[in-house]
């Protein structure tokens, strides 16, 4: 203990309205204890009988929420006091409270404490007084800490029915998406069984089994590829990000022609490797590559541009197709979520394909970023960190 300030200055600052020899006589009735930091003054639950008065140092005082989680109430310095509840009504203490410094503490056990409140009228005053004010403090946290509670559960629960709708809006897509191609197909091959398709026919009417099959291979490989992202770990190793690109563009270069969207482009000579899953990253580009022409009813310009800068390498895909309308931005890569309308024209999907995207450029620990105007077209950008 100092000799700059007494115990019983600090306990007038503790309880202001005693006098003097009241103090004085509350720091007799009481033993002085000095502890190292980290030591356990108060354990909550426990049943204990001392009050204690902060003459030097510091505490902490902590309570357990969901048997799990510790929250931090406040800390106490020279003036503060506590575990007087605890003595008054003979109950398990409320909270822990830990030295977070070298502490120097008045302790009173409860015998001594009774006698000093039965004996000195303006000390109970005094204390009750202090007690009220800590009870109407510490009612108002519970009051704050409850009303951010209750903000936490609302936006929870927003999320948890955002997320129902998404699945049930999922699963009917699914059922749709496998419906059609499945009924074309079945009707197809019906007329084929019964002879009704002949000859000159017969081709177009298997070209059409076969791409409406293909639809529902993608749509099941979208699905158990999304599980795998879930469950399995890829495995990186130096990649390069142009070839596969390239190896992309040429498989979409059939379905891009008959939608009139035209390809091009460049990548960058000398191109970095980058550390990477080139299965997963084969698929990002595909879906992007899709995107810009499923999104492009009209036709148009895609443009494909890989190149690099001392962090990155990046791709950029750009297309002059509809655009993104302003409020789906924020919802862009949240799975299941698709556009089924803009600018007056109607789209299907899965709401897969973004948020696929999204999970694998985040495993890559990279960036996809995106630009849009509606009417105008979207810009899509890939940045993956460059191997040394």
């Amino acid at each position: 203990m100092t000799d700059q300030t007494s115990p019983s200055e600090v306990i007038q600052i503790a309880f202001p309205g005693i006098s003097q020899r009241e103090s004085e006589e509350m720091a007799k009735s009481g033993e002085i204890q000095a502890y190292p930091s980290g030591t356990a003054l108060c354990r909550e639950g426990a049943i204990e009988k001392v009050f204690f008065i902060i003459l030097e140092g510091e505490v902490q005082v902590t309570k357990l929420l969901n048997e799990t989680e510790v929250r931090v109430l406040t800390n106490l310095h020279p003036g503060g006091f506590f575990g007087e509840m605890a003595l008054i009504h003979n109950a398990p203490r409320a909270a822990s409270v830990t030295t977070t410094l070298p502490t120097v503490v008045l302790e009173i056990n409860k015998d001594n404490f009774d006698l000093m409140l039965h004996r000195n009228a303006s000390v109970s005053l005094a204390m009750v007084r202090e007690v009220s004010r800590r009870l109407r403090e510490n009612d108002e946290m519970a009051i704050e800490d409850l009303r951010v509670k209750s903000q936490e559960l609302a936006i929870a629960y927003q999320q948890l029915a955002e997320q129902e709708y998404a699945q049930h809006e999922f699963l009917t897509t699914i059922a749709h998406e496998l419906r059609t191609p499945l009924t074309a197909s079945y009707g197809y091959l019906q007329a084929i069984r019964k002879g009704m398709i002949h000859a000159d026919a017969f081709n177009s009417a298997m070209d059409t089994v076969v791409q409406n099959v293909q639809k529902i291979i993608t749509l099941v490989n979208d699905i158990l590829f999304l599980q795998e992202l879930d469950l399995i770990l890829m495995e990186f190793e130096p990649v390069d990000i142009g070839v596969i690109v390239a190896s992309v563009l040429e498989q979409q270069r059939e379905r891009a022609e008959l939608n009139r969207v035209g390809f091009q482009l460049s990548i960058a000579p000398n191109l970095p490797s980058v550390m990477g899953d080139a299965r997963s990253l084969q698929r990002v580009v595909s879906i992007l590559l899709d995107n810009a022409i499923k999104f492009s009813p009209e036709g148009g310009n895609t443009s494909v541009v890989v190149d690099y800068d001392r962090q990155f390498v990046w791709v950029r895909v750009s297309d002059t197709g509809v655009g993104i309308p302003p409020e789906a931005m924020p919802r862009l890569f949240r799975r299941f979520f698709r556009l089924d309308e803009v600018g007056g024209y109607l789209f299907t999907g899965s709401g897969m394909g973004l948020s696929i995207a999204r999970q694998v450029i985040d495993q890559h620990e990279g960036d996809i970023l995106v630009e849009s105007e509606l009417g105008k077209g979207s810009v899509f950008t890939i940045r993956l960190r460059r191997v040394s």
